[in-house]
């Protein structure tokens, strides 16, 4: 389906202008989903109408000339409600409005989605079938996902007709020390596997072999691939092609030749490289030559150059083992330039024990199931040179966010020790399971867990979670390539609810955007975090919205444990906005005949401004709860996953402390219970301080929950509290980690903290 989607975008982009934008639309969309019709109506602000703009099915001289007023039809109806509406048979619904002239009349099934961008409505995406039947999940899934991509596309055609493209990154090298960003705290020790990135030359990694001849027969194989495949492509154009256009097939031949390039990489591959790298470096080397040269002509032959490049190295990774038959060392520590699940996936569990990813950030959906996994990880290691680190010995420091290639003796040494430590003290945390976090005076303090995949669950139950606080709804829509349909969503979200019934689940609204984009549905900015995210995006697509939210009250049905929680709100007008869409589906399901409750809604304070309005917040929610990952990167204006200033990401910073001491005295001002769900509520010694300002939940990754779990009961809550008025007071961030430390070594809890490693 991504596939799909991405072909249609690929021809939209060639389009000239906006007719040929939605001529395009219309008939890849009807090819897609295999139906009868497909129709574009946008929306004439001006005189309140709907206009057919585009068809495939429908009499084509009622474009431009057909229109509906904006109340008028199920056309209309799609648009008032903002979401999508799915007939049987549209013919014998009460709004339904004939259009004389379309030849719509012989047509019963009616599926239409608005085309929402940036909450302006632009019109509506129809698809029509002679049968009498309802579109399928997957359908409307499709269409939802087709309108939402191509809304902003449709504008942006509408304002200039061109399509903006995406541009490339580039990285640099550094020493045999990188800094990177924790995605999971934990030390590794292991030979580095790299995964090489499909047919991308710039991520072969440099890899030896020690059958040179059935390298060299691996690449011969692969090279007469491609030269079939040149050939086959220049016969099949010949007839399109003036002589001389077609000779660049013949110079593309002539490069194959084992005197051209093909002859320099089976030498370079008898010297002990591996067919792949020995391509990447031959591949290299011309292009640097041709790319410097002066004439126009020659200078472009370096694109030709990586062209051949990269059929070849596509040919190879086909016919190389699959990932699944590679045999992975002990201790692998995986490498990739951006993680992503299914790399995991296929990974022996048993021989993961670090995670490197050069891009990505600590949010990203690979570091979040590494965090479910309790594997150590880093993210944004941008410096490292990662082609050339495969077989290598790595450290892995997931605590100072550090990687050591070939480290020396004394530094493994080290690094073992503080696995021992580390290894000795989750043994002893093993028998909490049962046990209340419970101070030494009788202060009980709930703790919950941080999920966002199925796998999450089990490990969460077996440390003792007593509710989930965070549940991240995005997650199911990063592992996809379309948006998941109410049905699918529906499932996903039971299956959570289920297992922790009756304890309580609260689960965030869709977050993507910042660090967290779909590749569906991309989101291109100068500054994401200060951009279209959170609830700004989901109030911009009602439709994305109120599905999601009634595959949530569907999914609670009978169990009645959720709580819905909205993440980035800034002001008063975004939390009633949510609330009547939340209504809206809520009565919208009572009357399908769904017995459903109203459940708890609360926000998520993440942002300065939320900061200043607690209590106009906590008048309107439930509950209130900090992210406070988000919260102290925008209090200190620093991009939590950028391994440039990740040393001035500080949570226990002077202001961050006052902010959250100042949250939830506010919200209890109103009666209103606070919970904190960030990174901070997972570390002991935070734990602590915000048990101690009076946060009424902690919720944290699973893995972390026995060391919070064994801090609390080891403290009086008395002792908490003086332990927060000595911080409080305290003006300098690193004095404040210095003195926590050291009053939790007092107490007996030093094994807890962050491990003495060295610089």
């Amino acid at each position: 389906m991504l596939e799909t989607l991405r072909k249609i975008v690929q021809e939209v982009n060639a389009a000239a202008d906006l007719e040929s934008v939605l001529d395009v639309i219309v008939r890849r969309v009807q090819r897609a989903i295999r139906t009868d019709v497909c129709s574009i109506y946008l929306l004439d602000p001006q005189r309140e109408r709907y206009v057919l703009m585009a068809t495939q099915g429908l009499n084509q001289k009622s474009v431009g000339r057909v229109s509906l007023s904006v109340e008028e039809g199920v056309v209309g109806m799609v648009g008032q409600r903002a979401e999508p509406i799915n007939l049987e048979d549209a013919a014998a619904h009460s709004a339904f409005t004939y259009l004389k002239g379309t030849g719509e009349k012989k047509f019963h099934a009616f599926l239409g989605v608005p085309i929402i961008h940036h909450r302006t409505l632009l019109g509506v995406l129809v698809v029509q079938q002679k049968l009498i039947r309802k579109f399928d999940e997957s359908e409307e899934a499709f269409m939802v996902t087709m309108s939402a991509q191509l809304a902003g596309v449709i504008a942006h055609a509408e304002a200039t007709g061109s399509i903006l493209q995406i541009s490339d990154h580039t990285k640099t090298e550094a020493d045999r020390k990188f800094e990177g960003v924790s995605g999971c705290v934990g030390v590794a020790i292991g030979p580095a596997v790299v995964m090489t990135p499909l047919a991308d030359l710039d991520g072969v990694p440099d890899r030896k072999v020690d059958d040179i001849k059935a390298e060299v027969a691996t690449f011969k194989r692969a090279l007469a691939q491609v030269r079939r495949d040149i050939k086959r492509v220049g016969r099949s154009l010949a007839k399109r092609l003036r002589s001389e256009e077609r000779e660049l097939f013949d110079v593309y031949i002539r490069m194959l030749d084992d005197n051209a390039l093909a002859g320099e990489i089976i030498a370079r591959i008898k010297e002990g490289s591996w067919a792949q790298g020995a391509l990447k470096q031959v591949i290299g080397e011309h292009v640097k030559q041709f790319s410097m040269m002066d004439d126009p002509y020659l200078r472009e032959r370096a694109t030709d150059i990586k062209d051949l490049g990269r059929r070849m190295l596509t040919f190879l990774q086909e016919s190389g083992p699959a990932l699944s038959e590679i045999v992975f060392p002990e201790n692998t520590i995986l490498v990739a330039d951006e993680l992503t699940p299914a790399m995991l996936g296929e990974v022996p569990t048993e021989k993961l024990v670090g995670l490197i990813s050069v891009h990505g950030s600590g949010n990203s959906h690979a570091a979040i199931l590494a965090r479910s996994m309790g594997i150590p990880t880093l993210m944004g290691v941008v410096d490292l040179p990662y082609t050339r680190v495969e077989g290598l010995k790595v450290i892995l420091d997931g605590y100072s966010g550090r990687v050591f290639v070939n480290p020396s003796d004394d530094l493994i040494e080290c690094y073992q020790e503080v696995i021992r430590e580390e290894d000795e003290v989750n043994a002893g945390l093993e028998g909490l399971k049962e046990l209340p976090a419970e101070t030494t005076d009788g202060y009980r303090m709930p703790l919950w867990v941080n999920t966002g995949l199925i796998a999450d669950v089990a490990r969460a139950l077996d440390r003792g979670a007593e509710g989930i606080g965070l549940y991240r709804t995005e997650i199911p829509f990063m592992i996809r390539d379309f948006f998941p349909s109410e049905q699918d969503q529906m499932e996903t979200y039971r299956k959570q609810l289920e297992a922790f019934a009756p304890r309580p689940v609260t689960m965030r609204t869709l977050d993507i955007g910042g660090d967290k984009p779909l590749s569906y549905f991309p989101i291109e900015e100068d500054n994401p975090f200060l951009g279209w995210r959170g609830i700004r995006v989901t109030l911009d697509h009602p439709e994305i919205f109120l599905v999601q939210i009634r595959a949530m009250l569907r999914a609670a049905e009978g169990l009645d444990n959720l709580r819905i929680m909205l993440p980035m709100v800034t002001s008063v007008r975004e939390v009633d906005e949510s609330k009547r869409l939340i209504a809206q589906a809520v009565e919208g399901l009572r009357e399908e005949g769904h017995n459903i409750s109203q459940p708890l809604i609360g926000v998520m304070i993440e942002v300065p401004a939320a900061v200043y309005q607690v209590r106009r917040f906590a008048r309107r929610v439930d509950f209130i709860s900090v992210g406070s990952n988000d919260l102290t990167q925008y209090l200190l204006a620093v991009d939590r996953n950028n391994p440039r200033v990740a040393d001035l990401y500080v949570p226990y910073h002077p202001a961050v402390l006052k902010a959250l001491q100042f949250i939830v005295l506010e919200a209890h001002k109103e009666n209103v219970s606070v919970s904190i769900c960030g990174e901070m509520a997972a570390d002991p010694g935070g734990a602590i301080l915000l048990m101690a300002m009076g946060y009424d939940v902690l919720s944290m990754n699973a893995t972390n929950l026995p060391k919070v779990k064994f801090a609390l009961r080891g403290i009086s809550f008395e002792r908490a509290r003086a332990l927060l008025n000595e911080i409080i007071v305290m003006g300098d961030a690193d004095k404040i980690q210095v003195a926590l430390h050291s009053r939790l070594k007092e107490l007996g809890l030093g094994q807890l903290t962050r491990p003495a490693i060295p610089d």
